[in-house]
């Protein structure tokens, strides 16, 4: 079995019952043949880029999983078919995987997976608040410190930093001067005509 991820874009025009008939039938097919879904994630409706098939959004979703080859045929044949699917791309992200590593890598996809919060989100009172008694110095438990890489000053440009940084120097463009001078004659194979008076 090979690991693949899947995009998909769907019609926007699709009903949730037919967006999840055509999911249903992929992890269907990849089930079939003993492959298995890590993750399925539906991104939603999204605009596109540049049109495609004349529309301007699409409904994404995203699809990771191992199976064979043929599987993968099979699932690019039918989004070929179906008028609901606009684009889709298959990207084998490994040539072998096992059992145990197809359970690390659900558990990993879980643990990663954004669930939008509901909407009732309220403020809890301040004397409820537990978070407030750590101290300042302490960074948050899921913040992440990264420590930025450090710069090489060349030995001839260190200035002492009560110096003011160069300035640039404006320089004036020469003037153009104007001739007032007449049109020339018109030529014509090298030989000088008179325009005729009017």
């Amino acid at each position: 079995m090979r690991r693949y991820e899947q995009v998909c874009i769907l019609r926007p025009s699709l009903s949730e019952e037919e967006i999840t008939r055509i999911t249903d039938n992929t992890t269907q097919l990849i089930q079939e043949d003993d492959g298995s879904v890590i993750f399925l994630n539906k991104w939603g409706m999204r605009k596109l880029a540049y049109p495609i098939k004349k529309e301007s959004q699409g409904y994404y979703v995203l699809c990771d999983f191992a199976a064979s080859s043929a599987v993968v045929a099979e699932i690019e044949r039918k989004f070929r078919i179906d008028d609901a699917v606009l684009k889709y791309l298959t990207v084998k992200i490994s040539d072998a995987i096992s059992a145990e590593e197809i359970e690390t890598a659900r558990s990993e996809a879980e643990a990663r997976a954004i669930v939008p919060e509901p909407e009732e989100e309220t403020v809890a009172p301040a004397e409820e608040k537990p978070e407030e008694s750590k101290s300042a110095s302490e960074p948050p438990a899921k913040a992440e410190v990264v420590e930025a890489p450090a710069v090489e000053e060349k030995p001839e440009e260190s200035k002492s930093a009560s110096e003011p940084p160069a300035k640039a120097e404006m320089v004036e463009a020469p003037a153009v001067e104007e001739k007032n001078e007449a049109p020339a004659e018109p030529v014509v194979d090298g030989k000088e005509t008179e325009e005729p008076a009017q």
